[in-house]
């Protein structure tokens, strides 16, 4: 199976971090963009929105006598030093001080003056847009100095009052760019710090939680195998996005667990078929008068008897369910698997170097399919090495070497020893070439690794334990 490569711009996360970063940039980029507009495009407008509610605030908050006329801001009575009187001098103080830059008054219904600020009697012009009793805003020159104004209509027992505010223009740019711009910068700074900083980390952690039924999904997928096809992918918390690519996979999973299944039973059922009619090819021949054709169809019978065989091996090797692990002494499965290989080395005048049997190396293994395996891999030895050398096997806690002096592998051909029906080019019998790939099953289904590599002259095959497996061992 191929995998693509996962690059972090094929990340789901990544991505959509990167919309929240480019989303909390664009809306920094516009606010700033828009407070500028205001404050630099739109200024006039907002000062005349302005200035109208200062003059509702100053209607709201007129102070009466008890004739009805207007006296002061800011409520409370006359005669007492209250708080609400120590209030209405600072706020005139504050317009006395300001002079020419501010003003308010307060008109009766005929136009006439009952209550302005210091400046008041002379920032007032005497006609023009001033002196229009209505409600609005309205703007005048006073000694070369824009002035923007506005009225506010008050109503008290049957009474009019109009209330005017009077602002000049160089005092409102004056106060935006030294307050409202600077809180302006800070504001939007400190909200830009908060959206990077605040809710950046807040996304990452939510989507990492989000993501994590994809991720246990992804490992659980990852370990399927054709040895664990009837393993599934986990339904539980899975989000309801992607629940059906779940479903579909495990449905997927069940169709290539039968089709697997069929094609296992239809090996070792075909095998199983053939022996006994091989069997029964096999008596007739022998039965038959000795002549050269005989001996050619007995060694036929031979060969097609060894692969159904092999055949079979492969079939039972490649069922998980088959295995029994136990406590095996490898070293006393690797000196049965010789003895019984005995006679065919001394035919190929081959000699075994055996590890000795003083300290026993157990190993979690199923006894029958680890004999196999040292078996093929010592025959397998036996017909590439030339007459007259040994074939040398060693054991350790954690791995297994066997070695031959033959002509080796080809280095480009190393990686494919294992495959199914690979023959070498110097082997001595007409095998199938299934005895490596039986053990790569056997070795597979215990967890173990089985490797090769040239030893120059000869070959040399290392099957080593994992750490789970020689965790899993008795001591």
């Amino acid at each position: 199976m191929r995998f693509v490569k996962m690059t972090w711009l094929n990340s789901l996360s990544a991505k959509i971090l990167l919309a929240y970063v480019v989303g909390a940039v664009l809306s920094i980029v516009l606010i700033v963009a828009t407070a500028v507009a205001i404050v630099y495009y739109q200024g006039d407008v907002i000062s005349a929105f302005d200035v109208a509610d200062t003059t509702k605030s100053f209607a709201d908050d007129l102070r009466f006598d008890k004739d009805g006329t207007p006296v002061g801001l800011l409520g409370g009575s006359s005669g007492q030093d209250t708080r609400s009187d120590v209030e209405d001098r600072d706020l005139r103080g504050l317009y006395e001080s300001l002079k020419g830059e501010a003003a308010y008054r307060v008109l009766d219904a005929s136009g006439k003056v009952v209550l302005s600020s210091a400046a008041g009697v002379t920032i007032w012009p005497e006609s023009g847009a001033a002196r229009r009793l209505e409600s609005g805003h309205f703007e005048f020159e006073h000694e070369g100095v824009v002035m923007v104004a506005a009225t506010e209509l008050v109503e008290r027992d049957g009474r009019v009052w109009y209330v005017q505010f009077a602002v000049s223009k160089r005092f409102l740019h004056l106060a935006y760019e030294a307050f409202v711009l600077p809180f302006t910068v800070a504001g939007v700074t400190l909200f830009s710090l908060v959206l990077l900083f605040v809710f950046g980390p807040c996304v990452y952690f939510a989507l990492r939680y989000a993501l994590k039924p994809v991720r246990v999904i992804s490992d659980s997928a990852a370990e399927i195998s054709p040895r664990s096809l009837h393993a599934r992918l986990p339904t539980q918390g899975v989000p309801r996005e992607i629940s059906p690519l779940v479903d579909g996979f495990n449905r997927v999973l069940e169709r290539l667990e039968q089709g697997y299944r069929i094609q296992q039973e239809f090996l070792a059922t075909a095998a199983h078929e053939l022996k006994t009619p091989l069997a029964l090819v096999r008596a007739q021949v022998e039965l038959s008068p000795q002549s050269a054709q005989r001996d050619v169809l007995l060694g036929d019978v031979e060969h097609m008897s060894r692969q159904v065989q092999q055949l079979l091996h492969l079939a039972e090797a490649s069922e998980v369910q088959n295995y029994r692990p136990t406590a095996v002494d490898i070293r006393e499965v690797v000196c049965h698997a010789a003895s019984f290989l005995q006679r065919m080395a001394d035919a190929a005048d081959v000699r075994f170097e055996l590890p000795e049997q003083d300290v026993s190396v157990c190993w979690m293994a199923d006894r029958g399919a680890l004999f196999t395996l040292l078996k093929n891999l010592l025959e397998n030895a036996i017909q590439h090495t030339p007459a007259g050398t040994v074939v040398r096997a060693e054991v350790d806690a954690n791995s297994f070497t066997i070695r031959d002096w033959g002509p080796g592998v080809p280095h480009d051909q190393v990686s494919i020893i294992f495959a199914r029906f690979w023959r070498g080019p110097h082997r001595r019998d007409q095998g199938a070439g299934l005895g490596l790939a039986i053990c790569q099953e056997i070795a597979q289904a215990h967890g173990w690794t089985l490797t090769a590599s040239s030893a120059q002259p000869g070959l040399r095959i290392v099957l080593a334990r994992s750490a789970t497996s020689v965790a899993e061992t008795p001591v």
